[in-house]
């Protein structure tokens, strides 16, 4: 029976296992679509458009923008970045459900966009900020100032738990994984994700009126 695709939005402070998760889901379903970002960054060495990012100019992103073709965006670093909405469309019209790896504001806009009612947000917490702090500092990737600016914006992030569908502790990955595949599992079997079982129980009906 086809199902409609799923936006599916991980969102958690950097340190918490947000990007880990979303690795481990891709390789347990690979019918997923990770969702790729437009961006009007110049490509690095090694890039490809559509696969990495879609590298479009400013104009051109202002445009989809302003044509209502984003499902959210925002300005970083004075580049702006974004979700073109197409891609994620046909997905959802093919059955497969679209990951995204975004923060609690891409999250929000997503959440408020034409495609609502198809969004499962998921927030993932740390057991403790001491556990948050060594996860950034056991990366061996940023510099002691970096973890500092990352430790702050946390707290502001945490405090929007309260706008998802669904939170996980991650004190355990594995354990966290199980309760991540549950969620989708779940939501992927509710009624009105399943347009076909109006049809599906009419053909059970006329099973029983031939017998």
């Amino acid at each position: 029976m086809k199902r409609k695709g799923l936006l599916i939005i991980l969102s958690s402070p950097s340190g918490a296992g947000k990007s880990s998760l979303a690795k481990r889901l891709m390789q347990w379903d690979p019918t997923l679509r990770f969702s790729v970002s437009a961006t009007t960054r110049k490509p690095r060495n090694g890039e490809v458009d559509g696969k990495d990012y879609y590298f479009r100019s400013r104009d051109a992103f202002e445009a989809m923008v302003a044509a209502g073709e984003m499902l959210e965006h925002a300005e970083v670093f004075g580049n702006f970045y974004g979700s073109p909405k197409g891609p994620v469309e046909q997905a959802m019209e093919e059955g497969r459900d679209t990951l995204f790896d975004i923060d609690w504001q891409g999250g929000q806009q997503i959440r408020r966009s034409s495609l609502a009612k198809d969004v499962v947000s998921i927030f993932i917490l740390p057991p403790s900020i001491a556990d948050l702090e060594a996860r950034l500092r056991n990366r061996a990737q940023d510099s002691d100032e970096v973890i500092a600016g990352r430790m702050a914006k946390s707290r502001d992030e945490i405090s929007h738990w309260g706008e998802y569908d669904y939170v996980i502790i991650n004190r355990d990955l594995d354990v966290a994984e199980e309760e991540l595949k549950t969620i989708l599992k779940a939501e992927r079997a509710k009624a009105d994700r399943q347009p076909s079982l109006t049809e599906f129980v009419r053909g059970l009906n006329a099973e029983f009126d031939k017998r």
